[in-house]
């Protein structure tokens, strides 16, 4: 287990780029958590801008991200409803009504997956009982200077090399808590 541990950590380091513009603590790491949470789920501190895959013995892999901006950033209890790779996207009402003169042009028809799609290269869907699809997603994307800052409109972003990752480690019904923000 230890070689693969290795390896997948070797994995996650990504291009040489990404790796010398994230900091340290947005860097993925394999880590020992001070307090324990639950194995197998996904929990996201905003005000850290860190995403953690817990595992046993109090160990989890933590992941740079970027959250949602203010007022769009949504807390809660969630699920992994769907996945999907190089997803294709379409704005929300919200987003449209937000900002027309960057999202009304992919009002009807929205954006095919590629490496310009702005959920990246994979994600996963945030679901909640009797909801459904709450249309909040764990995404990718091609812009460092992203993570690490409160720039989305509502979604929790990685690059697209370590979204990647994530999207092969957790299953589908995996349970997600977005933490409220403190500051």
């Amino acid at each position: 287990m230890t070689t693969g541990l290795a390896a997948l950590g070797a994995s996650l380091l990504g291009s040489a780029a990404s790796a010398q513009t994230l900091p340290p603590r947005l860097q993925p790491a394999l880590v020992t958590l001070r307090q324990p949470l639950p194995v197998g789920e996904v929990h996201v501190f905003p005000d850290h801008f860190q995403l953690f895959w817990t595992l046993p013995d109090q160990q989890a892999w933590r992941y740079g991200i970027r959250v949602g901006r203010e007022g769009l950033y949504e807390p809660g209890r969630y699920y992994i409803g769907a996945k999907k790779e190089w997803p294709s996207w379409k704005p929300t009402p919200g987003m449209i009504e937000r900002e027309p003169e960057k999202y009304a042009k992919y009002a009807e028809d929205g954006m095919e997956g590629g490496i310009d799609n702005p959920l990246g290269a994979r994600a996963l869907y945030l679901f909640e009982p009797g909801r459904g699809d709450t249309y909040l997603r764990i995404h990718g994307t091609s812009d460092p200077s992203t993570i690490g800052r409160a720039v989305s409109n509502g979604c929790a972003g990685l690059l697209n090399e370590h979204v990647k990752i994530l999207y092969d480690q957790v299953p589908m019904d995996t349970p997600v808590v977005l933490y409220p923000k403190m500051v």
